[in-house]
């Protein structure tokens, strides 16, 4: 039975190594908050004391962090896991952070002889509960077979869109359109209020025409239109908005660095931003609050 080491086990890494341990795996795994560790304990995960720890003669370690430099302050230190995992093993980094740190992730484990994927996710916290998660992948051919069997413990859907750091840029890229289509359907529902059309029939035309989109059915930003919307439940997590100013952001600095402006992007990056300093606990939907609020 191969062993997995799992860093960060939080509310989408958690349920994912419990998906891993159900699919047959033994998981070792490691994060910083007590809550955490008891939920991955009662679902069989091994806990350990450090992330070394976690990698330390595993076949496969799998990353799930916040951010690029935690990224960089776990997996690439003097001692850190790639230094534990067996020869020739695997790194898998489903974390949503920079294009320049997740090259330099792939640079280093390749420098060891490990093979690496950058694999960030979506699907929110229900897609890693019901191991339904969709995968952009970056990285080598060779990985990506490796790598298979214990991706499909985990998602469904398995994009490889090229070399290292091409999933963060894939995801950085969808991120961007998710939150454009959101501030867009907010913006258009406090127009429509303001112009004295209702909620349901702006929605109603919405769903059925041009305007229909992706961000309408899942972030619906007004209750009574959706079932189930975080609109409906005081605008409760399902993607809270501090995580969606994190993925502009993202999409904003690799922008940036290849001297592409995003007109619409940093648009809605200003917004949600300004809905983050506020509710960033809340469900990205909550953006709606910021809409036609000036400074």
């Amino acid at each position: 039975m191969s062993v997995i080491g799992f860093v960060g086990l939080g509310n989408m890494g958690g349920p994912m190594a419990a998906n891993l341990v159900e699919a047959g795996y033994a998981v070792r795994g490691f994060d910083l908050g007590e809550e955490a560790k008891t939920r991955a304990t009662q679902a069989g995960v091994t806990v350990v004391a450090s992330a070394t720890e976690a990698a330390e003669g595993a076949d496969v370690l799998v990353t799930m962090l916040p951010r690029g430099e935690h990224v960089r302050s776990v997996l690439l230190g003097e001692h850190g896991p790639l230094t534990a995992l067996k020869p020739g093993g695997l790194v898998i980094d489903a974390s949503s952070i920079d294009v320049a740190t997740s090259r330099d992730l792939h640079a280093a484990a390749t420098d060891r002889g490990l093979l690496v994927l950058d694999a960030p996710v979506s699907g929110g916290v229900g897609g890693a509960t019901n191991a339904t998660l969709t995968f952009m992948i970056g990285g080598a051919e060779e990985a990506l077979a490796a790598a298979r069997p214990v991706l499909e413990a985990m998602g469904t859907k398995f994009f490889h869109v090229g070399a290292a750091g091409a999933g963060q840029a894939v995801k950085a890229c969808n991120q961007m359109v998710v939150g454009a289509s959101l501030v867009a359907v907010s913006e258009a529902f406090v127009l429509a209020e303001r112009l004295g059309v209702s909620n349901q029939s702006l929605f109603d035309v919405l769903s059925t025409s041009s305007g229909n989109c992706w961000a309408l059915h899942n972030f619906t930003p007004r209750p009574g239109l959706v079932e189930g919307s975080a609109a409906d439940n005081d605008y409760a997590p399902k993607f809270a908005s501090a995580l969606l100013a994190k993925d502009l952001g993202l999409a904003a600095a690799a922008a940036e660095s290849v001297g592409v402006e995003l007109v619409v992007g940093c648009g809605a990056q200003q917004q949600v931003d300004k809905a983050a300093a506020v509710h960033g606990h809340l469900d990205s939907s909550v953006v709606i609050k910021s809409v036609g609020v000036t400074d």
